[in-house]
């Protein structure tokens, strides 16, 4: 089995299942009365050690990320929309933007070429 093929359709399935998971917690959040303002919801993200722990890991992977992203935009590893998996990754959610920027790109290395390596 040539797992190489299949990696687009995981990446896919990994982003949507990043999707469920994190926004259920994230509509409870909601529906219990939390807000999405920025003094309200980083007020809750920092409330302590540990969700301040969890919360700077999760931006800084995310700033990693993005500069990652335009980087290779500007090199000439054109995955459409580079952008676009920037704001998803700090609208939505890292583990969405991740794994849908692994499966574009992993489109764009087999469209290149199926033996090309990004």
């Amino acid at each position: 089995m040539n797992l190489r093929r299949h990696m687009p359709t995981v990446y896919r399935a990994l982003a949507l299942l990043a999707f469920v998971v994190t926004w259920t917690y994230n509509g409870r959040y909601i529906l219990g009365g939390g807000g999405l303002g920025p003094a309200e919801f980083f007020g809750a993200a920092f409330a302590n050690d540990l969700t301040q722990a969890i919360t700077l890991d999760v931006y800084l992977a995310a700033l990693v990320f993005s500069i990652w992203v335009v980087r290779e935009s500007r090199r000439g590893v054109a995955v459409r929309w580079p952008w676009l998996h920037v704001a998803i990754c700090f609208g939505i959610g890292l583990a969405i933007a991740l794994p849908l920027y692994l499966a574009a790109r992993e489109d764009l290395r087999r469209d290149i070429s199926p033996t090309s390596e990004l």
